[in-house]
């Protein structure tokens, strides 16, 4: 469980940072976007208020709240389910960017009303219309290996 914890704080940590960086430091929020290595990558301000490419995007507290009660649920799930389920590294790490990024976006909810996504990225004549954050990428990463990464066997000296 360590490596769960300590994937998990700096998958948060990294996010957090980034968001302020972007939200504050480089004041996305304001100027709306940047060119970065254009049309690869991009910095595109997106509040996302709902879940994944906006759906349920409704700007309302009950939304929000919703959102954030189902993020810290299913979090402490899959933290029950490393516990008691038999697993190597690549499960827990999975775990841990799962958890991480959740918690990740959670904050920003709580903080802001919305996730505050900023990526963008294209490529091949695919011109991407959506935005994303570290958290969006921990959370798809740790979704993936916790379904490919851990056995289902129960856990031999598990509570």
């Amino acid at each position: 469980m360590r490596t769960v914890f300590w994937v998990g704080v700096v998958t948060f940590l990294a996010d957090q940072l980034s968001k302020y960086l972007v939200v504050h430091v480089m004041n996305l929020r304001e100027i709306g976007s940047i060119d970065v290595l254009p049309p690869f990558l991009n910095l595109r301000m997106a509040w996302n208020y709902g879940v994944n490419f906006g759906l349920f995007a409704e700007d309302s507290s009950l939304t929000r709240w919703v959102l954030v009660v189902v993020a810290v649920i299913i979090s402490c799930a899959v933290l029950w389910w490393i516990h008691h389920e038999e697993t190597g590294a690549a499960g827990q790490i999975s775990a841990g960017l799962l958890v991480g990024g959740a918690l990740g976006n959670v904050i920003d909810r709580i903080v802001y009303g919305a996730v505050a996504d900023f990526l963008n990225m294209s490529c091949c004549g695919l011109n991407n219309p959506y935005a994303f954050n570290i958290a969006d990428i921990a959370v798809f990463i740790g979704a993936v290996g916790m379904v490919l990464f851990t056995s289902g066997e129960p856990r031999k000296n598990a509570s």
